[in-house]
Order: structure tokens, then C-alpha cells, then sequence
């Protein structure tokens, strides 16, 4: 049975959220490496704030990376143990000239007082793969 609308993860949703908060951080910037921790702090305050205001029932789990354009590329995986029927993951990749921004979002369903038994036993394999160069 698929979660309401109000309590489902949507990952058009996440996506706009994120993306207008790599925006307003990171679109008149230039890589430079002293400026990715506050960059990438930023970028998690402003996505998770506006992550609570989708008043969605959703613990989240951010990441971010930011990589200097310089032809390297990156993969990145992981493995979750959840109920996908519920739980999602949502991948917003960004660029410009200079750098790469990679933001992943989990998001578990704090409502588990309707889980079926077998609900989490489902182990699915998150891959986020990037190619940069």
C-alpha cells in the first residue's frame, strides 16, 4: 500500500528544495578549497530547512560533495536496510565552470506503527554515479 501524498517521499520535491538551495550558495561561485566546508554547511542548512517545510513525516540524511572541475571522476554507493514502500532517496547533481556539487538526501518515514512485518526486509542498493571530467 503506497503512503498518502502528504507523507510520501517525492522526489520532484526534494529536487526543487535542494536545487534552489545549491543556487542561492554556489551560483556565482568559483572552486576554491577553503570555502567548501561553509559552502557545503550552507547547502545542508538551507536544504534542510527547506526539507521541514514540506511538512513531510520524514527523518533526512544529507550529503554533499563538491569536487574541483579538473577531469577526475567520482562514484560514491550505499547500501540501505528500509522499507521502500516508504523511504526514499533522491540524487541532485549541479555545475558550473569550475566545480561539481553532488547532494544525496535519505529520507526514512518516522511512521513505522503501520509497517508490515517484513517491511524492512528489503536491503536496496543506493548508487550514485557522477562522471566528471
Amino acid at each position: 500500500m503506497d503512503p498518502p501524498k502528504d507523507a510520501a517521499f517525492i522526489a520532484e520535491d526534494i529536487t526543487t528544495v535542494v536545487s534552489s538551495a545549491i543556487g542561492s550558495v554556489l551560483s556565482n561561485a568559483s572552486y576554491t578549497p577553503d570555502r567548501t566546508k561553509d559552502w557545503s554547511n550552507s547547502i545542508i542548512q538551507s536544504s534542510l530547512k527547506g526539507l521541514q517545510s514540506l511538512n513531510r513525516p520524514y527523518k533526512y540524511c544529507l550529503t554533499v560533495t563538491l569536487m574541483q572541475k579538473n577531469g577526475a571522476g567520482l562514484v560514491s554507493a550505499a547500501s540501505v536496510y528500509w522499507d521502500p514502500t516508504k523511504d526514499g532517496v533522491c540524487k541532485v547533481s549541479w555545475e558550473n565552470e569550475t566545480m561539481h556539487c553532488v547532494v544525496v538526501v535519505f529520507g526514512v518515514s518516522v511512521n513505522v506503527d503501520d509497517a508490515p512485518d517484513d517491511a524492512c526486509a528489503k536491503t536496496d542498493q543506493v548508487a550514485v554515479e557522477a562522471e566528471i571530467q
